[in-house]
């Protein structure tokens, strides 16, 4: 805003502009008030301003502030909140009071907690950790389940921001791993940053703040990089008892460093937010302001950084479609035989060990491992329902290869139709049900109970069907009607590592290991509609924690 001057937007007129959204790093209230003040001249009206909050992973939007009212700025009592957490209206007469911004309630279908470090949820004006939920909320981070599983907790997603709540609406006080303790106080980068950034002689959104170890005091010290193009020493002296005098009497603690340092120091993103990690690490690393190289070089490398990666790519990609080759070259050579072979041998069981050994022969070929956890779950239980994840089309070439004993699959009726499928269905005996009729929905139930007073095991995905993106789908009470109606327990099986290997819509596999984790028997207690809830929900919750994928919901 210092920047342009009033020759440059002489004519400008803002009259029409009703919505102007702010957000990105914590609202800053003085960067409002600012850019309210300097545009009012051309028609910039202070209710268009609208604070708000959004991250990626929330498909960017989650809180926004009412159209057509002004900011709200929250004055914040500085020691409670530092030393407590607490948000308590400060004093009138309180000469440097915290002040946030108001970023609004949540967008509708939407919502939005705060949390202590345990994930307790917080009463209004505490300050804690930014929890939040809804359709937008992402199922993940890419091909990372680690960090997935690092910030989902029942449901709700870590935004990594700080924050409290106040009359509903959400007020972000800054990145949980931006904050420096210091003597017992929270203190919060931005707000240093604002105060240094107006010092005459230093760039203003040129400064860094951050904190470092002090390992000697069991605390962090505070440290602050600001560029200036001053060279002078006396100056720079100046310089730097400001930004100490300014600090101290704003915050009440002077920084432990202060450093001056040239133009293009300070690391930003793309988009312009200062990379306080990359800071510090720099500032401890000794490379701050190490002078870079020319436009050239940095050019140059990125170009050969570009190349590097596209043959990366183009080698990985070859890979792929060799491997894919390779396994769709086995299923071809041993398809026919395996077919032919079925027509041959006997129905029921020697079918079924025909199958089983194919799907052994052909993962250990296509080089994935198979891992078989809880073996000792299946001694002496006689007939029972497993009921396993339905991830990939490989579940059941992994199920027959991995597990002992005698079982059939529960399998949907449109499978007999399938080549070599359809064949390995009938001759081994497995039993389909019609998800379409319900009169011959209700007889498959009947046959299955039926198998299972006989003696026989059957194997269940209650899921129905599986998707790409990771997550454990709703179960279906089939499975657990028959057990609980045949007094069978049933046997939580989570089957890792398929989902990897050939996930849904796509006929690339990948090499990779199978784990098959069989789960302790869950006994059916009582009759009923809860015995069949608690079956499911049990059987669920077992395998969705073995997984490590977030059940999902109905909708």
């Amino acid at each position: 805003m210092r920047k342009v001057t009033d020759a440059e937007i002489e004519g400008l007129d803002l009259s029409s502009w009703r919505l102007a959204c702010n957000g990105s790093e914590p609202v800053s209230p003085e960067t409002i008030e600012r850019f309210t003040r300097r545009f009012a001249a051309y028609g910039f009206k202070p209710e268009a301003m609208c604070p708000v909050y959004g991250l990626a992973e929330s498909s960017v939007g989650l809180t926004a502030s009412p159209p057509g009212r002004p900011p709200r700025v929250d004055r914040v009592a500085r020691e409670p909140f530092q030393q407590r957490g607490q948000a308590l209206a400060a004093a009138p007469a309180e000469p440097h009071p915290l002040c946030f911004v108001s970023c609004g309630r949540p967008l509708p279908g939407h919502q939005v907690r705060i949390v202590d470090a345990a994930g307790r949820p917080l009463p209004e004006r505490s300050e804690g950790r930014i929890e939040f939920s809804g359709p937008s909320v992402t199922a993940g981070y890419f091909r990372n389940p680690e960090a997935t599983r690092a910030v989902r907790r029942d449901g709700w997603m870590d935004a990594g921001d700080l924050g409290y709540l106040s009359d509903g609406e959400l007020f972000v006080t800054g990145r949980v791993k931006d904050i420096v303790i210091k003597a017992g106080r929270n203190l919060y980068p931005q707000e240093v940053e604002e105060v240094v950034g107006d010092i005459p002689g230093i760039r203003k959104g040129c400064v860094a703040a951050f904190g470092i170890p002090d390992a000697t005091l069991g605390t962090e010290r505070l440290v602050v990089v600001a560029e200036s193009r001053e060279a002078g020493p006396e100056t720079r002296e100046r310089i730097e008892r400001d930004v100490m005098d300014r600090v101290m009497a704003v915050l009440g603690i002077p920084p432990d460093a202060v450093l001056l340092a040239p133009p293009g120091t300070v690391l930003k993103t793309s988009s312009g937010k200062v990379r306080r990690s990359a800071m510090r690490e720099a500032y401890l690393g000794g490379t701050l302001g190490r002078a870079r190289p020319s436009a050239r070089a940095q050019w140059t490398r990125l170009v050969l950084e570009g190349l590097r990666a596209t043959v990366r790519r183009a080698a990985a990609r070859s890979a792929a479609l060799l491997y894919a080759a390779y396994v769709g070259g086995l299923l071809v050579l041993t398809w026919p035989l395996l077919w032919l072979s079925l027509i041959a041998f006997p129905s029921g069981r020697p079918a079924h060990g025909l199958a089983r050994l194919w799907c052994q022969v052909i993962l250990a070929l296509a080089g994935c491992p198979i891992r078989v956890e809880g073996l000792e779950h299946l001694r002496g239980v006689g007939p029972a329902v497993l009921v396993a994840n339905h991830s990939s089309y490989l579940d059941a070439v992994a199920l027959l290869a991995g597990l002992p004993g005698d079982f059939r699959f529960v399998a949907k009726r449109e499978l007999l139709r399938a080549p070599v499928i359809g064949t390995v269905i009938r001759k081994g005996g497995h039993l389909t049900v019609n998800r379409t009729d319900l009169a011959r929905s209700l007889e498959d139930a009947d046959r299955a109970s039926a198998a299972l007073r006989g003696g026989v095991s059957l194997l269940v995905f209650p899921e129905g069907t599986f998707v790409r993106a990771p997550g454990l789908l709703p179960f279906k009470l089939g499975a657990f009607k028959a057990a609980s109606e045949s007094g069978c327990p049933v046997i939580p099986v989570t089957i890792r590592g398929t989902r990897e290997i050939l996930p849904a819509d796509t006929w690339l596999p990948r090499q990779g290991p199978i784990t098959l984790a069989i789960g302790a028997p869950i006994a059916p207690e009582g009759d009923g509609w809860p015995a069949l809830v608690r079956l499911r929900d049990c059987s669920r919750e077992t395998i969705a924690r073995r997984l490590g994928e977030e059940p999902l919901s109905a909708s």
